[in-house]
């Protein structure tokens, strides 16, 4: 048995973390990782997401084998410290692994102090500014009229914003139909003649008042990306998504003076060099990061308030690949930050409220919250092991699509 380390000089308080642990399940077919975080009372314990479903064992190896021994014996109300600390324990930081590793951790920090003070999370953030988060559905088809159909699903169920995705005949596309089921070629000429007409088509025969979004998933170089850009200008788009990688972020300078199409961008980005100058310099609309790609709550709730300073709206990246936890989490954020903009996130199945119960809810195009202490949110460990994790790559295969000429395509 290891000797916890020397808490703090200030350490007042009795409780102290007693064991973290981390567990693989796959209720909807991807690799979800969970940290749970025990107490030395016995009843008191916290839940985070730690998800990087590309990556998954070598973040469940960071937590295990380095963040466990070092927080072990801490008092879990030490948040911030245990954060910064943690942060800097391997010198080398930024990167995803270690990023998800310290979400999941610090997420379950905050699940416990807020069932230490009987009430949820984004109370501790200083309350509601909503009662609940407007969410976009994800609207695909093989072509502008299934497109329509689809959106009209989401709309009938009372969503006022729809993401809208389209196949491009015989490419890899993203977000639609079978492109997204198969590595192959992609040819970002013939998308970029395609999404135009099909926001053409949306706007002639949907309500007026839905938001339209559009995800370029960063596959386009920068002069694709600013004509695109300004062909989507006469559609009143919400905003377009990801329109250039991380690797040209200088380039979103070029595209923000071309074009009053209002950008979102983030989903990439682990790294505070990265978002820093582009919400600084106010060269996007809306922030995409992933809660727990950045690190957690922690950072995150730092990042909402930067964005409000610059007038830059909220719109965490929250698909599948974020597990029922990470998406309460999220949700802590939307309503309590004053500058939400838009939430992502998906209906998750019968097995995931199973795996997961008291989890948020969808009901008339909103995310809406469990009352519950802390995240609102449980994991049922009998549960998950019923669905045990696919192969590592199992969700790696979207990510393999190369240009005509045979190259290799960011995604």
């Amino acid at each position: 048995m290891k000797e916890p380390l020397a808490p703090p000089p200030w350490l007042a308080s009795d409780l102290r973390i007693r064991r973290v642990r981390v567990a693989v399940t796959a209720p909807e077919g991807l690799p979800l990782v969970i940290v749970k975080i025990e107490t030395t009372e016995p009843e008191l314990y916290g839940v985070g997401c730690a998800t990087f479903t590309q990556r998954p064992y070598p973040v469940v190896e960071a937590i295990e084998k380095y963040l466990a021994p070092f927080i072990e014996g801490r008092d879990p109300a030490d948040i911030e410290d245990i954060y910064q600390a943690s942060a800097v324990s391997s010198y080398w930081r930024g990167g995803p692994v270690l990023n998800y590793a310290l979400a999941g951790v610090d997420l379950a920090l905050w699940d416990i102090k807020g069932k230490l003070a009987g009430m949820p999370v984004y109370q501790l953030l200083g309350g509601r500014c909503r009662e609940a988060a407007p969410i976009y559905g994800h609207a695909s088809g093989r072509d502008a009229v299934e497109v329509e159909e689809d959106a009209r699903r989401f709309i009938d169920d009372g969503y006022r914003y729809v993401r809208c995705q389209v196949d491009v005949a015989g490419m890899s596309t993203y977000g639609a139909g079978e492109g997204r089921k198969r590595a192959g070629q992609w040819d970002p000429g013939a998308y970029v003649r395609a999404i135009p007409n099909l926001f053409a088509h949306l706007r002639e025969n949907l309500p007026g008042e839905i938001e339209l979004i559009h995800d370029v998933h960063e596959r386009l170089a920068p002069p694709d990306a600013v004509h695109l850009a300004k062909e989507l200008e006469p559609f009143r788009l919400f905003f377009l998504e990801d329109p250039l990688p991380p690797e040209q972020l200088d380039h979103f300078r070029i595209l923000r003076s071309q074009t009053s199409t209002p950008i979102a961008m983030g989903e990439l980005i682990v790294n505070r060099a990265e978002y820093l100058p582009l919400i600084r310099d106010r060269l996007i609309d809306f922030a995409r990061m992933r809660v727990t790609a950045v690190g957690g709550l922690s950072v995150a709730w730092k990042i909402a308030a930067l964005c409000e300073f610059f007038g830059v709206r909220t719109a965490w990246q929250c698909p599948a690949d974020v597990s029922p936890v990470g998406h309460a989490a999220t949700l802590v954020l939307d309503l309590a930050t004053p500058n939400f903009g838009i939430q992502e996130t998906q209906p998750f199945s019968e097995a995931s409220r199973e795996v997961f119960p008291n989890g948020p809810t969808i009901r008339e195009g909103k995310l809406w919250p469990s009352e519950a202490p802390g995240l609102g949110i449980d994991l049922d460990e009998e549960a998950a092991k019923r669905f045990p994790p696919p192969s590592p790559l199992a969700n790696d295969a979207w990510t393999w699509a190369r240009l005509p000429d045979g190259s290799v395509v960011k995604p």
